[in-house]
């Protein structure tokens, strides 16, 4: 299967590309849990993360948001002790600080929607150098999760959570998945 130029052939990279990156994700607690990903991902590769990511949904509740919001310093220490995470400390008191934002807002779904006019920007690359890094509706929703009170969340990041949700589809155009989620919309 031809896939996108990013996607190695690592059997778990690739089911991700198949199955999950570039899918318009409307499910709030899906949201919520790649959001968190994300921001884990700072610095980072994207495999790291999703190699860690079972054992995430693991220790950090299933990654509900209310009790990610209710944690307690005392179990951040013990994940700082778990070599199955990225144990930076900022990263993981930035999960509580993210749950707790998140529940600020009135219907996030709706709001993380909203940076791209509630529907999929398909576009149409082909060569690597084509695909931005960060785009105008990146910074606005980094600029506006950032003064709702989330952290980790750069416009490099939310550029790549816009893309991991489907709220930008950026399969290339020669990747097998490309025709469907171009006409999914």
């Amino acid at each position: 299967m031809p896939r996108c130029f990013w996607c190695p052939e690592d059997p778990l990279y690739a089911a991700y590309h198949d199955q999950e990156w570039g899918v318009p994700l409307r499910d709030a607690h899906g949201l919520f849990e790649l959001l968190l990903l994300e921001g884990f991902q700072a610095g980072l590769s994207w495999i790291t993360v999703l190699r860690k990511r079972e054992h995430y949904r693991k220790v950090m509740f299933g990654f509900d948001v209310q009790r990610l919001a209710a944690m307690t310093d005392a179990e951040i220490e013990t994940l700082m002790l778990d070599p199955g995470i990225i144990r930076n400390r900022l990263k993981i008191t930035g999960a509580r600080r993210n749950a707790r934002a998140w529940l600020a807002l009135d219907n996030p779904v709706e709001y993380l929607w909203s940076f791209v006019g509630g529907q999929p920007r398909i576009n149409h690359f082909t060569e690597r150098h084509e695909f931005p890094a960060v785009t105008p509706q990146a910074e606005a929703m980094s600029k506006g999760l950032k003064k709702a009170g989330f952290t980790f969340v750069g416009p490099t990041i939310c550029y790549a959570f816009m893309q991991a949700s489907g709220m930008v589809m950026d399969h290339a155009t020669h990747c097998d998945r490309y025709a469907e989620l171009a006409n999914a919309g």
